[in-house]
């Protein structure tokens, strides 16, 4: 048997139930989910219209008024090919003002003011007596499977993904996930939790999957793109490219220095799924506390916070890549989902 047989074998027997795969390796919270962290509400608004299939994904870090009250948040951006608002301020202050939206490339202005509209229902003198917010916007390119041209995302949409938010929310192909491909699969939304006993706190972790070079695929450290890309032939193969957004949470009292240390290893994640974070791709994490007044741990405490943000990195990326349903849209484009590639591989 050679190599690459070898390789085939232990993707078959590791997941002969499909299920399993994403399973997690540690402990998780009730529903690993970010909303395991108290507080943290997710929703979506999911436009499917032919060559339209693109959306908002809106994470609420509380019920209260973020611009009163911010709460601590860190950045880390890993690769800078992106066109985000709002990060230069959080990087300078080390505060979250708003709910986080999340949508594709061209839709960051519409998102933008969205969240202004927001804040001013809140704070009905922003911007006269009181300063301006910062809103929090993030984005991914989804042009292969969205007419992003179409400019089809709009303020309704956006508010509706703010109303919607729950702790019990879709994934896969929903909200800005809708048009993302990953590895060359069908992406977008996905999520995890960890529980980290010593500190008595919940990392959660939601991402906007939307990167990845096929033949670079890892699952839990087998080099899985090499066997899938057979079962993709005639399909338009995807670089390292189009972007991931990472949003970490934690009931942790955490300030904005540690929770960028927190928010980096997301990397750590990304690269045991085979990505290099590719010249095209912007790859940025942002992690917050929803303690607004910390009183931060020493940091050799926070071991177990650095290990839980890359573990539930990965393994958000991989509930995405098996909660996404196959998509076809712009101009006949077409992304198939992972669990379509492993039944094959498993017949």
């Amino acid at each position: 048997m050679d190599f690459q047989q070898l390789q085939r074998e232990l993707l078959l027997n590791r997941w002969r139930d499909l299920r399993q795969l994403g399973q997690p390796r540690s402990a998780c919270g009730p529903t690993n989910r970010i909303s395991d962290v108290s507080g943290v509400r997710v929703g979506h608004c999911t436009l499917n219209e032919g060559e339209k299939q693109t959306g908002v994904t809106a994470i609420v870090p509380s019920g209260g008024n973020l611009f009163l009250t911010p709460l601590p948040c860190g950045v880390e951006v890993l690769n800078g090919f992106a066109k985000p608002i709002g990060l230069v301020q959080i990087e300078e202050l080390g505060v979250l003002q708003t709910p986080i939206l999340l949508g594709n490339t061209l839709a960051v202005g519409t998102l933008f003011t969205t969240l202004v509209r927001d804040a001013i229902r809140r704070n009905p003198e922003l911007g006269r007596t009181l300063p301006t917010v910062n809103p929090l916007v993030l984005e991914c390119n989804d042009g292969w499977l969205n007419d992003i041209q179409a400019l089809a995302i709009t303020e309704a949409m956006a508010q509706e993904a703010l109303q919607t938010a729950s702790a019990d929310f879709a994934r896969g192909s929903v909200g800005a996930g809708r048009g993302m491909s990953c590895f060359s699969l069908k992406g977008g939304i996905g999520t995890a939790s960890r529980v980290i006993p010593s500190l008595n706190a919940t990392l959660g972790v939601l991402v906007l999957a939307n990167f990845g070079a096929l033949e670079a695929l890892t699952l839990d450290g087998v080099r899985a793109g090499e066997m899938i890309a057979p079962l993709l032939a005639g399909e338009t193969p995807q670089l390292d490219a189009g972007s991931v957004i990472i949003i970490m949470a934690t009931d942790a009292p955490l300030d904005a220095r540690q929770l960028k240390r927190i928010a980096k290893r997301a990397g750590a994640g990304l690269g045991r799924l085979g990505s290099y974070w590719g010249h095209g791709s912007g790859d940025i994490a942002v992690a917050f506390s929803t303690q607004p007044l910390p009183q931060p741990p020493q940091d050799d405490t926070l071991e177990p916070l650095l290990a839980a943000a890359a573990d539930a990195t990965e393994q958000a990326v991989l509930d995405a890549l098996l909660s996404a349903e196959a998509v076809t849209g712009f101009r006949g484009h077409h992304r198939p989902s992972l669990m379509q590639i492993l039944d094959r591989l498993t017949t």
